[in-house]
Formats: C-alpha cells, structure tokens, sequence
C-alpha cells in the first residue's frame, strides 16, 4: 500500500512556512489504518517489549491499538501537570524556550524493554525526550517507530535507539 496517498499535506500549518503531515486521512479509511497497526506491530515485534510508549497526543492514537494487537500494556508520556499523581519530569530545550514531559512514578519498572511509537519524526527533540524520560525511570528504550520521518529534518541524529518509520519525505 502506498500509504503517502493517504497523508494530507496542509501548506502553512500551524504557522507560515511549516507543510504539515496530517495522518487524519490514514485514521478515516479503514485499510489505511489497519495496514498500519499490522504493518507496525510486524516491525516492533521482535523487540519483544514490555510496554509501548507514546508521547501525546497523536503518538496516543497510535500505541492503543498497537499495544491491544501486540498483547502489551502502554504508558502515556505527557506534557506537564496533565497526568495525576506523583509523576517523573524531563525538561528539554525548543528552539524558543523549554518544555517538560512527564509520566508517572510508577508508569515503568527498571529493566523494562520499551518501544515509543509517535505518528511522525522531525527534528527529533520531543522523541530524544522522551527517551531520556524513560531512561531516568530505569527502563531501556530498544526502538522508536512512527509513520512518517522527515528526513531532511535530521531527527535519528538526535536520538540513541534505531527509528523506523513507514513513510518517508525528503
């Protein structure tokens, strides 16, 4: 499946000057979708990992159904003060300012193999975060896996752990 005629391109999206990816079109049709549940449950697989884990919120979308098909639990990384309870903070720096994601004390076990499952790598800053999050936690992060790189955006330089994507843009 040519999954690129699935994917929305929006020009100027969410400010001027940024070509967005909208996977919104891969979600409403149903081959679309289950190819890529299928397509990357195959890929991840052979991690054998304990947990998935996504960074909000469309990596959510993703780690759901592809953790209920791989018979794993997930954890949610999200942005801070949007999870209850005693939560572990990662704050990383943006090309303007800083952010801090988050999960909760007790979301991962030392040792742990995990996978983090996002729709898309670009610069790779949000994803060397959260790999930096799970690792303070004690758990190690095997792979990464998405729908969609940007390549000239460099991302896997940023990052320590193999990425893998379905579709790729120059």
């Amino acid at each position: 499946m040519n999954l690129k005629n699935h994917v929305t391109e929006v020009a100027n999206f969410p400010k001027p000057g940024i070509l967005f990816y909208d996977i919104s079109t891969i979600l409403s049709d149903a081959k679309a979708w289950h190819y890529v549940i299928d397509s990357l449950a195959e890929i991840i697989a052979p991690q054998k990992p304990d947990l998935l884990a996504a960074v909000e919120s469309r990596g959510f979308l993703l780690a759901a159904p592809l953790a209920y098909r791989m018979g794993v639990g997930y954890v949610m990384i999200r942005k801070r003060n949007k999870l209850p309870g005693r939560t572990v903070s990662f704050t990383y720096d943006l090309e303007y300012g800083n952010d801090t994601l988050e999960v909760q004390v007790d979301a991962f076990k030392a040792g742990q193999k995990i996978v983090i499952v996002d729709d898309l790598l670009a610069t790779g800053g949000t994803l060397s975060a959260a790999i930096k999050l799970v690792r303070q936690c004690g758990a190690d992060v095997t792979l990464a896996a998405g729908i969609i790189e940007l390549l000239g955006l460099k991302g896997q330089a940023r990052i320590d752990v193999p990425f893998t994507s379905l579709i790729q843009y120059p």
